[in-house]
C-alpha cells in the first residue's frame, strides 16, 4: 500500500528521503559534538586539583604513607578525621626525593566537603620538603 502510494507520488518519496537523510545526519554531528565535549577523567582531576589549590581551606595534615605514586595521608576538620589518597601519576615530575617525603604536611580542601583535598598541584605543593609553594618540575 505505502509502496504503491510513493510510486504514484515520486516528488513525496524524494522529500521523504531527504528528511531521513538529514536527520541521520543531524544526529551524526550532535553525536560527534557531544563526544569532543565530554571531559577526560584526567582533566577533570586536574580541573578539580586547580580548584582546589586555588580556592581550598589550608590545614595540616600527616604523611601516612607513600606507595608507589600514592600519597596516603591523614587530617582532622572540626573533629572528624579522615584518611585520604592521591594519585601523583601524572605530577611525578613535581615530586622531591621518596625519602623525603614524611611527617607534616598541608592540604587544601574543600569546606563545603571536607574530603575533597589535595597534598600537590600543578601550582601548589603542602609538602613540607620543599622551601616555596610553587612546584618546579625536576630537570
Amino acid at each position: 500500500m505505502l509502496g504503491a502510494l510513493l510510486f504514484r507520488f515520486p516528488a513525496v518519496a524524494a522529500t521523504l528521503v531527504v528528511v531521513a537523510v538529514l536527520l541521520a545526519l543531524g544526529a551524526l554531528v550532535g553525536y560527534r559534538k557531544w563526544k569532543a565535549s565530554r571531559i577526560t577523567p584526567e582533566e577533570r582531576e586536574r580541573l578539580r586539583r586547580t580548584a582546589l589549590a586555588t580556592r581550598g581551606k589550608l590545614g595540616d595534615a600527616s604523611l601516612v604513607e607513600v606507595r608507589g605514586e600514592m600519597v596516603l595521608y591523614s587530617y582532622a576538620i572540626r573533629g572528624v578525621e579522615y584518611i585520604a589518597s592521591q594519585d601523583m601519576s601524572s605530577l611525578h615530575e613535581y615530586l622531591p626525593d621518596e625519602d623525603s617525603l614524611s611527617g607534616p604536611v598541608w592540604i587544601r580542601y574543600d569546606p563545603k566537603n571536607p574530603a575533597n583535598s589535595i597534598v600537590l598541584a600543578e601550582t601548589w605543593t603542602g609538602l613540607r620538603a620543599r622551601s616555596h609553594s610553587v612546584p618546579q618540575p625536576r630537570p
